[in-house]
């Protein structure tokens, strides 16, 4: 299945296709793909780990939730987030462990996950989505 991401062209921001076979990997593969856009996850050592529970409205808002709240640690602590074990999830609510450290570089400053066009469907590989980075 690969990594899980791919950077798709988008006119002003950047976008990746993520996809999954449950809800619990797109999460993953969602944190692993904002991780790999703003550095090489092979340079951190995960010598941090942060507890999470997170509970919103829908699926798509609690996705930008996860991956928000993945991306205020990164600028408040310096922390790249790259290792993720969902404990559990429902499409309103997750709890889980994120790990990660510092990352040796930032490539791309990701200023924010947004809802543009943002809709979790099903397809061939499980459930896909496309997630709009503002930078």
């Amino acid at each position: 299945m690969g990594r899980g991401f791919e950077e798709v062209s988008h006119t002003a921001d950047v976008a990746l296709r993520i996809w999954g076979r449950d809800l619990a990997e797109l999460f993953i593969n969602a944190a692993r793909g904002l991780a790999w856009l703003m550095a090489d996850p092979d340079t951190v050592q995960p010598t941090v780990a942060v507890p999470l529970e997170l509970t919103a409205y829908d699926a798509e808002t609690l996705l930008v939730s996860w991956l928000g709240e993945l991306l205020y640690r990164n600028e408040r602590d310096g922390t790249l987030f790259t290792t993720f074990e969902i404990e559990e999830i429902t499409p309103t609510h997750l709890r889980g462990v994120a790990k990660g450290g510092p990352a040796q570089e930032i490539r791309q400053p990701i200023k924010a996950v947004t809802f543009s066009d943002l809709a979790i469907r099903r397809a061939e590989r499980g459930l896909e989505v496309t997630v709009v980075f503002d930078v």
